[in-house]
């Protein structure tokens, strides 16, 4: 009689509608076009830069933020974890930081029965959003441990592993000066982020407004206006975007002409670069024009999403050599005129014919 009740009580209440996929696209755009309005009230100019971060979350990925110290790169961070609800950590990376210290430990005596016994407590790394700050400036091992979590979400501490909450982002940050002391991330690390991006200093109008905010008697307060259910179903539709053939293919090709000797590859990167992009930046960058795309609200990717994804999926997953050093040529601006060497040649094929290219072996 009482399941029979429950069953009945159950059944009389209201049931969220199921959306269409339309609407889900459109809830998606909504929630990235409000988090970029209420980021505009304490971050001024860095637009891209925090577009890029949430693409980065959407994508369930990490970051690598580089920049002058003073360019707000932790307020940015902080802010992006209040307005969606999210529990942010910050862990200041220093020469003398332990695996410990990042990930948690076990100690001795739980307050129960057995004062014997072991209890992990948990690090700072148990947090929806990391801001890892200056991770370059600890030992190998401490990022090794970090790596670890970024990679398999989850930590191992006295033989037992601990998952971490999701979502889980790894914001990492680098100052591009000041090299001395520090622990340069080797290439399979820096191959974990999803993105590197690059933050600039402001334009002349940018900083008067920062000034103005700054030295002014109150500041803007945030408040969450997104929750871990919104995010977490905009992560799922994104995986359902449809991307043409065409621009899939311009994906690849564009990261298969960044590696030398490859049928793709021109000289500028067989002279300039030593090794070029593997096959998890293919991934990257179709996830994260599928990210750019969905923020758009459009229900496919365009080739321009691609285009505006080369640079910060593809400036950490190159080589350069010393004739690049000496030539003072960059890795943005190889990807640059690697982008556009590839739209010109596009550009003369008639697009009915575009799909029925097959890629170059």
């Amino acid at each position: 009689m009482n399941d029979e009740l429950h069953e009945q009580r159950e059944s009389e209440k209201p049931r969220e509608p199921v959306r269409s996929d339309v609407q889900r696209l459109e809830a998606a755009a909504q929630l990235g076009r409000t988090l970029r309005a209420e980021l505009a009230k304490v971050i001024v100019g860095q637009d891209e830069v925090a577009e890029q971060i949430l693409i980065t979350m959407l994508c369930g990925g990490h970051a690598l933020l580089e920049g002058v110290p003073g360019l707000a790169k932790t307020l940015l961070v902080r802010s992006v974890a209040e307005l969606t609800d999210l529990s942010f950590s910050r862990i200041q990376f220093t020469p003398d930081l332990m695996p410990a210290d990042v990930v948690g430990a076990e100690i001795i005596g739980s307050g129960g029965d057995d004062a014997t016994a072991f209890r992990f407590i948990k690090g700072p790394v148990f947090a929806n959003l990391i801001l890892a700050d200056e991770v370059n400036r600890t030992s190998p091992r401490t990022q090794s441990a970090l790596l670890e979590a970024m990679q398999e979400h989850q930590v191992t501490v006295g033989g037992a592993s601990h998952s971490l909450p999701r979502p889980f982002c790894v914001l990492a940050t680098q100052n591009p000066i000041e090299q001395e002391g520090t622990y340069p991330l080797p290439e399979a690390q820096l191959d974990r982020f999803l993105m590197r991006i690059l933050v600039d200093y402001p334009s002349e109008e940018d900083e008067l407004e920062i000034v103005r905010r700054t030295t002014a008697t109150a500041l803007p307060t945030l408040q969450a206006i997104a929750n871990q259910a919104e995010l977490t179903d905009a992560s799922g539709l994104l995986r359902l975007m449809p991307i043409g053939e065409s621009t899939a293919r311009f994906a690849i090709r564009l990261v298969r002409a960044t590696r030398p000797n490859d049928p793709n590859a021109d000289d500028p990167v067989n002279r300039y670069i030593s090794w070029g992009a593997g096959p998890r930046a293919s991934q990257a960058l179709i996830l994260s024009a599928k990210a750019r795309a969905m923020l758009r609200g459009r229900a496919a990717v365009e080739l321009e999403d691609v285009k505006a994804m080369a640079a910060p999926v593809l400036r950490h997953r190159i080589v350069t050599d010393f004739e690049a050093e000496a030539d003072r040529v960059t890795v943005d601006q190889i990807v640059t005129q690697l982008v556009e060497a590839l739209s010109a040649e596009d550009a003369a094929i008639p697009k009915w014919m575009r799909s029925l290219i097959k890629p170059r072996n």
